[in-house]
């Protein structure tokens, strides 16, 4: 059981929060490229429960600082983006890219204190069509993180931003529980009707697997496993990797080169990136009959259009306002085991469903939640380590450490232990980047 003060540590992520201070730490993805154009006026960002704001300068840099002017307190959303800075439209002052005080026209010359003032504005740096942000005390930032999806190049790989109203980890655990896909996504499925071999249909067939979780450098991992063929196991492996990072399972393991990041904005909000490689692809989806499988979807949205408050980007127009335009005839007719209209959609309607915060003290963990128990008492150790021993969390100075991660689904002989059987998949993997560590 997970405390009330365990929870509040877990999900409480502001400033001087002890797992703020942690992901403050890590290099975070904020934005796409694309949302800032050079000179353009500034964009609100929430991240971490700051207000900060976001502007490309006339020379392609990127600035992110906090919302106040140190002047006044004026908001510099409201400022003038020009000649390589940004000018607060109160008294004139303006500010660089790392927060250095470039000109105040309200004064005389001899009162002229522009260095002794600076603006609170955080090292961003941009890979491969996302923005990430450096908000830790670090006077050197650390290195970026080096998840596989996130160093292929933009026509490589498909990335997209999701907002959930909800905390992080509550959003993020669904990622890391595989025992429901049997039964929110797939649960209209008689397995009888399936593909024999195909990847939903050992899923179908047992829908309660058992399962291996191990501790990693990275994080933390399990193989949910299940009988396949005579003298085979079938293996759907997920991965958690600090500090808000997961690898869902759904797809070949050989070449699902996907990551996806849990950003909170403040306590009761996150933004998920994904990045997915162009060749992930599920094993096929197959009816005995050799047709696709009916009405799965994982990514068919209705966007409502991105507006300037400071949660107004990519939030979902079916939500809970509209019940996430639950379809309750298709329910009771079998069309639909959730009666909800994708993949996607249906874990955003569960989550968010229990609350912006999860009152953990209220659910009832079950073996089938042993990932997520896992889970919770490493980032509690670390968030302690941290804090009491200042001790590195992991995976901030050994970026590399996150290249041993790889999720995915496959099936291996029996006499295969679940990290035998994992290395032994690594190690046939396609490997795009050429980075995978592909070796115990």
């Amino acid at each position: 059981m997970t405390t009330k003060a365990e929870s509040e540590l877990l999900t409480r992520v502001g400033p001087g929060t002890p797992m703020g201070d942690l992901m403050r730490e890590y290099w975070i993805p904020a934005a796409l490229s694309s949302e800032l154009k050079a000179d353009e006026p500034p964009t609100r960002l929430m991240l971490l429960g700051e207000k900060l704001v976001a502007f490309r300068d006339s020379s392609g840099r990127i600035g992110v600082m906090d919302h106040r002017c140190p002047h006044r307190c004026a908001s510099l959303f409201y400022g003038r983006n020009e000649e390589n800075g940004l000018r607060c439209i109160y008294h004139g002052w303006k500010y660089d890219v790392d927060g250095n005080c470039l000109d105040q026209p309200n004064l005389p010359p001899h009162q002229d204190s522009r260095a002794k003032i600076k603006a609170k504005a955080y090292k961003a740096s941009e890979r491969n069509g996302v923005i990430w942000v450096y908000m830790g005390a670090r006077e050197k930032a650390p290195p970026l993180p080096m998840h596989e999806a996130t160093l292929m190049p933009p026509d490589q790989v498909r990335i997209g931003v999701v907002q959930r109203e909800c905390n992080y980890l509550q959003a993020l655990e669904g990622d890391i529980d595989t025992s429901h896909f049997a039964f929110l996504h797939a649960g209209a499925l008689d397995w009888k009707e399936l593909m024999p071999g195909s990847t939903w249909y050992y899923s179908m067939k047992d829908r309660a697997p058992e399962y291996a979780v191990e501790t990693t450098d990275w994080g933390t991992m399990y193989g949910a496993h299940r009988p396949a063929e005579s003298g085979s196991t079938y293996w759907r492996v997920a991965h958690f990797l600090f500090p808000f990072w997961t690898i869902p399972p759904d797809g070949d393991f050989s070449t699902h080169v996907v990551a996806r990041a849990w950003v909170p904005l403040d306590d009761t909000h996150c933004m998920f990136f994904i990045w997915a490689w162009n060749d992930t692809t599920p094993k096929a989806r197959l009816l005995k009959t050799g047709e696709p499988i009916p009405g799965v979807n994982f990514g068919t949205f209705n966007m409502l259009p991105n507006t300037t408050d400071w949660l107004g980007r990519f939030r979902l127009g079916t939500n809970a306002s509209n019940d996430y335009r639950i379809d309750r005839e298709a329910q009771v007719s079998g069309r639909s085991f959730s009666g909800l209209h994708n993949i996607t959609l249906e874990d955003q309607c569960m989550t968010e469903s229990m609350g912006p915060i999860v009152d953990h003290s209220f659910e009832h963990l079950t073996p089938s939640d042993a990932m997520i128990g896992v889970t919770r008492r490493r980032l509690l150790q670390a968030v302690r380590d941290f804090k009491d021993q200042g001790i590195v969390p992991p995976g901030v100075d050994n970026p590399d450490a996150f290249l041993a991660a790889r999720g995915g689904d496959f099936v291996a002989p029996d006499n295969f232990n679940f990290v035998d059987a994992y290395w032994r998949e690594m190690r046939a993997s396609k490997n795009p980047t050429g980075r995978l560590m592909a070796a115990e």
